[in-house]
C-alpha cells in the first residue's frame, strides 16, 4: 500500500480536519517495528490487561488492515509481544496501534509491520478472553470506529472516515 505523508495529508485536507473527518491522535505513541510508515482500514479492539482477543484477531487474515487496541492505557503489562508481532506480519496486517504496552521490543523491531504503543513492559498480560471486538474506542483524544482508515508515519497518526488519496 502506498505511503501517505501525514503532514502533507494535514496540509492538503484542512477542510476534512476542520470537519472532524480527519483526526490527529495526540502524540503519545512510541514507534516500533520495521515499517515506519503504514496505513490501512482499522479493526478495533477494546481490552484491559488481557490479550486473548488480540491473538484471535491477529490470527485472522489482516489484508492490509491496522489493529487498533484500546488497552485502557495500562502501563502494568504488555498486550503485544514478539510472537504476536510475527503473527501480524505473517497474516498480512499493516500495523498495530496499542493504547498500552508491548514487550519483546527487539523481536517486534525485526518484524515487517508497523507498531505504535505507549511504552514497553516486560510482564505478559492476563489470559481471560474479556473484551470487545469491532466496537468504537476512545484513545489519544479521539473516538475511532471499526472500518475507518489509519495513516501513521514518523510525524504522527491520522484517523480518517474514508480512504485518502496519495
Amino acid at each position: 500500500m502506498a505511503s501517505l505523508a501525514t503532514a502533507e495529508a494535514c496540509d492538503t485536507n484542512s477542510g476534512l480536519l476542520a470537519s472532524g473527518d480527519i483526526r490527529v491522535l495526540a502524540p503519545v505513541f512510541q514507534i516500533y517495528g520495521q515499517c515506519r510508515a503504514f496505513s490501512g482500514p482499522i479493526a478495533t479492539l477494546k481490552v484491559y490487561e488481557d490479550n486473548v482477543l488480540v491473538r484471535e484477531l491477529l490470527e485472522t487474515r489482516g489484508e492490509g488492515r491496522v489493529l487498533v487496541i484500546d488497552g485502557g492505557g495500562s502501563m502494568r503489562c504488555a498486550l503485544v509481544g514478539g510472537n504476536l508481532g510475527q503473527l501480524a506480519q505473517n497474516m498480512g496486517w499493516a500495523g498495530i496501534v496499542v493504547n498500552g504496552c508491548i514487550r519483546d521490543v527487539d523481536e517486534i523491531n525485526d518484524c515487517d509491520v508497523g507498531v505504535r504503543a505507549l511504552a514497553s513492559h516486560p510482564q505478559k498480560s492476563n489470559k481471560r478472553g474479556i473484551g470487545e471486538k469491532h466496537t468504537p474506542i476512545h484513545i489519544a483524544g479521539t473516538v475511532i470506529h471499526d472500518g475507518e482508515w489509519l495513516y501513521a508515519d514518523s510525524d504522527g497518526i491520522l484517523i480518517s472516515k474514508t480512504e485518502l488519496s496519495v
